[in-house]
């Protein structure tokens, strides 16, 4: 019973959530959209760098 009490506790929770969210206006998308491309290109080059370095060290 302890099981079911506290799936139903979560999919109210759930639920109250779900009332909140509201769909991001296409300028906030694409926003979000450029700041997580910059980050995954940074952090691509730096383990490029990473990379040609360790190369360079190994012989």
């Amino acid at each position: 019973m302890k099981i079911f009490t506290s799936l139903k506790a979560f999919f109210e929770k759930c639920k109250r959530v779900w009332m909140v969210l509201k769909k991001p206006s296409r300028d906030e998308f694409l926003n979000v959209a450029k700041i997580s491309a910059v980050g995954i290109l940074i952090i691509g080059l730096l383990g490029f760098v990473i990379s040609i370095i360790m190369k360079l060290f190994s012989g």
